[in-house]
């Protein structure tokens, strides 16, 4: 069986995801990722390293409300790679206030909601918000000369966030997985329920 080293090497050899891909990078990966049975978090990481975005999608959202700021940082990291920018800025906004985002942004500037809700100037928008920015702007000019910049960035900020979630739930294989998942908050319910029905298009799960 592929070990996480392993595998992990492998997906880093591989520009770091930062516009929508057209498919997995190594499909047969899938597999054997969700075969090392991780903490979900690492392996929705994973996932998005191969740019496998439905597999990390589908775990996810097991963990879209508190206490799972890891899943929900990652909700938007996903969002963001699919160019999705406003629910990336919702999911980040969500997660600015927790421990996991102040150790990869820091705690400069302030959330998306605050700045929307506020009329304020975008330098005032924390430092993952901005991020969003460029690259929405870099999506959105061909031959962007930031590219291989934003690229750094993308896979010190999804790196940040694997040795966070390594540090806080180990490595080891996990027999059920369960234990991760939370149940949606009346908000995400909501939210969900409008996206059924048509009512409200603020974010595609």
């Amino acid at each position: 069986m592929a070990s996480l080293a392993k595998i992990r090497a492998q997906l880093l050899t591989h520009p770091p995801p930062l516009l929508p891909p057209g498919k997995a990078l190594v499909p047969s990966l899938t597999a054997k990722i969700a075969a090392l049975s991780l903490h979900p978090t690492l392996e929705v990481v994973l996932h998005i390293l191969n740019q496998d975005l439905p597999s990390a999608h589908f775990l996810v959202r097991h963990m879209q409300s508190a206490p799972a700021f890891e899943g929900m940082f990652l909700h938007g990291i996903l969002h963001r790679i699919e160019g999705d920018y406003d629910n990336a800025r919702a999911w980040y906004s969500d997660v600015r206030d927790s421990e996991i985002y102040k150790h990869v942004w820091g705690t400069r500037g302030i959330g998306w909601k605050e700045w929307k809700e506020n009329e304020k100037q975008k330098e005032e928008l924390d430092d993952g918000q901005q991020f969003l920015d460029a690259v929405q702007q870099c999506k959105e000019n061909a031959g962007n000369p930031k590219k291989e910049e934003l690229e750094s960035k993308s896979k010190e900020e999804i790196e940040s966030v694997y040795r966070w979630c390594a540090d806080k739930f180990g490595t080891e294989k996990m027999t059920d997985a369960s234990e991760a998942w939370v149940k949606p908050s009346d908000d995400i319910k909501k939210m969900g329920e409008g996206q059924v029905s048509g009512e409200n298009g603020r974010r595609k799960f």
